[in-house]
């Protein structure tokens, strides 16, 4: 039993460590606060229970995540703890009745809304700003007074003629809702990711190496408590409020001084209430003893103060406001109208954003912006918006419509049936991220080291704009580049060199061409030998190719009629890429063949046999079907053993295929 409790124990810190370095460190949060607090109350009680167990390194223990070592280290002027939390009535007065027994004052309370940002200290000598950090461990914190700096609302010169000789305060560094969804919508517009929520803004954009990405984002800073002054420290709570207004600091807003519990209680639920009506994110309120010297007589736990304690709200579950709806457009053109929700925990992940999927599906929901509904997510991964909550309705919602012109690229809109489409291909932004890594891919062009996060970097760095943009990359480009040393860099030079001999089917498929995967672009390589038949085929000529139907067709056609498309063709064969026409055969040794591979090889990668079987003429694919002729299986093979088993289709071992292929 003690083993079975020791385990538990050791299995908790390391959950909730993990945890505090994706919340702290990495400002990527997996889980909500709620199943965070949950595993936190939970491990503190085991070890209250068994003190045999007790380890100073215990996340009950310490305070933050570790720092990143990207960062200069920065001692804080006094510890920044965190805050025991209560959920419920009963832990609010259990508080209360904490802080009157260790006290024979009148206690009164000032409470506060407990921003969701990151917090940052913020010292002051003579008046003037001089360094900014972030918590860290709560000791020890990162040195970020670049990013702070281009922050508007931080003084950078206290407001006072007689300013205090030393300064530290306490603030939350966030972002309002209404920046949030306007940041989102512009990441949308360019083809980049949208953010989780506004805390991952604020995070992320305090641990940029580069202040000037900082600077694009607009956040802002609270502050809510002084660390340490040179001067008299003001009585209360609330006069110290008062003090970091007039010294030019903007405080934590909606604050309110409580003189019991039962006021306290009263403005917390009254905070609930009005917490979808905010421009800023808030879990809960903080309650603080006003009076200072009471503050000072309470002291504190290992990791939070005595005298202040977060007074959580219930989690918001999968109701929340439609504030806007933003358009996506997607690799192939495909515009996709995307909910932008106020943040709500759905399953323990932080929802901002939901598919509206098409026109027809918010006609269907009757959809409209401002709206409250209800947010699933399809097997526990997919947001996407379920219900309009109608009853809820001001009437002042409004409709949307799907914008006439792509909001990247300014391309007049064409209607497919449900769908709506920007033609223009590799000529809008976009689509053009996306098409660099689709390019890139393993099943495309094959450029070993340029990954999608690579394909992003890039893109954002302007050193790739385009997938012809790639073959321009050179050593100073990437010199200096952080994790890209000379190594790594001499590494994908090559690759990128490697790839410039393609074979017209990969050429093809790597375009991005809509409706054509990797069979149909070796249909069209074996039936027109070349590039340029290909480019220049009629789509009568095309729909004559048994597997081409009229969409695909038009498809192909629609391609190559873009301007753009043809120009960024070009620009690949001057960047000296060479693609090598493919023989018009209809015989093969496994002509006709369709194959299927599961488990792994010992022999070649399973990319590599795909790659064998489509050169002597067959077909690799990637699933099994009533038309797959073998199933060739490996070391760990899958559930598709059975299934072929199901369909009789011949199973053959890695020593059967190589003598089916030699």
């Amino acid at each position: 039993m003690k083993n079975k409790i020791k385990k538990q124990i050791n299995e908790l810190r390391k959950e909730i460590t993990r945890h505090n370095r994706l919340y702290y460190t990495n400002g990527k949060p997996k889980i909500s606060d709620a199943k965070y607090d949950k595993f936190l109350r939970e491990l503190k009680s085991l070890e209250k229970a068994y003190p045999e167990y007790f380890s100073p390194d215990s996340p009950t223990q310490t305070v933050g995540a570790s720092i990143l070592e990207k960062f200069e280290k920065v001692e804080h002027t006094a510890p920044m703890l965190s805050l025991e939390s209560v959920n419920d009535e009963e832990g609010a007065e259990r508080f209360d009745k904490n802080c009157r027994k260790e006290s024979e004052d009148t206690i009164e309370y000032v409470c506060e809304p407990k921003l969701d940002g990151i917090s940052i200290e913020l010292v002051y000598e003579k008046g003037k700003f001089v360094r900014g950090s972030t918590r860290g461990d709560g000791i020890i914190g990162e040195d970020v007074t670049l990013n702070l700096k281009t922050i508007k609302n931080v003084p950078q010169k206290l407001k006072t003629k007689t300013s205090p000789e030393f300064l530290s305060v306490r603030g939350e560094v966030m972002m309002h809702i209404s920046d949030f969804l306007k940041l989102n919508k512009n990441q949308l517009a360019l083809g980049k990711d949208v953010f989780a929520n506004p805390r991952n803004v604020a995070a992320g954009s305090m641990r940029q190496l580069d202040y000037r990405i900082t600077e694009e984002r607009k956040l802002y800073v609270y502050c809510y408590r002084i660390l340490n002054i040179s001067d008299k420290m003001p009585e209360t709570q609330k006069e110290a409020l008062g003090l970091l207004k007039i010294l030019g600091f903007d405080i934590s807003p909606n604050m309110r001084h409580c003189k019991s519990i039962d006021q306290a209680i009263k403005y917390h639920h009254e905070l609930e209430e009005k917490r979808d009506t905010l421009d800023y994110e808030i879990d809960g309120v903080v309650i603080k003893v006003n009076d200072t010297k009471v503050q000072e007589k309470f002291g504190f736990r290992t990791t939070t103060p005595k005298w202040a304690v977060a007074y959580k709200f219930k989690p918001r579950r999968e109701i929340t406001h439609l504030e806007d709806i933003a358009v996506q457009v997607g690799r192939t053109g495909t515009l996709t109208p995307l909910a932008l929700l106020q943040p709500v925990e759905v399953g323990g992940v932080t929802v901002s954003r939901a598919s509206l999927h098409n026109m027809d599906q918010i006609n269907r929901l009757d959809v409209k912006i401002g709206d409250y509904v209800k947010v699933e997510r399809a097997g526990d991964v997919i947001p996407y918006v379920a219900e309009v909550i109608k009853k809820k309705r001001t009437g002042k919602e409004k409709s949307f419509h799907m914008p006439s012109k792509c909001p990247s690229c300014g391309a007049k809109v064409v209607k497919e049936e449900v769908f709506y489409r920007c033609p223009s291909g590799l000529g809008c932004p976009a689509q053009v991220i996306e098409a660099i890594i689709h390019y890139s891919s393993k099943n495309a062009v094959d450029i070993e080291g340029f990954s999608e996060k690579t394909a992003k970097l890039f893109y954002e760095l302007d050193i790739v704009k385009s997938i012809s943009d790639i073959y321009k990359i050179n050593e100073k480009s990437l010199t200096g580049l952080e994790g890209w040393k000379e190594k790594k860099i001499e590494n994908l030079l090559k690759a990128i060199e490697d790839s410039k001999t393609i074979s017209l089917d990969r050429l093809i498929f790597g375009l991005g061409i809509r409706n054509v995967g990797r069979h149909i672009a070796q249909v069209l390589a074996k039936k027109f030998g070349s590039l340029d038949n290909v480019i220049s085929s009629e789509p009568e000529a095309l729909e004559e190719i048994n597997e081409i139907g009229p969409e695909i067709a038009k498809s192909i056609t629609d391609f190559f009629k873009e301007k753009k498309n043809i120009e960024e063709i070009k620009k690949l064969i001057n960047c000296g890429v060479k693609v090598k026409d493919a023989e018009i055969k209809e015989e093969g040794k496994l002509a006709g063949k369709k194959f299927v591979f599961t488990g792994s090889l010992s022999s070649f990668s399973r990319p590599d046999a795909q790659k064998l079987v489509e050169a002597l003429g067959g077909e690799a694919q990637s699933s099994i079907s009533n038309t797959t002729d073998y199933l060739v299986a490996g070391e760990k093979s899958g559930s598709k053993i059975e299934k072929a088993r199901k369909k009789g289709i011949n199973i053959l071992s890695e020593e059967e295929f190589k003598k089916i292929i030699s």
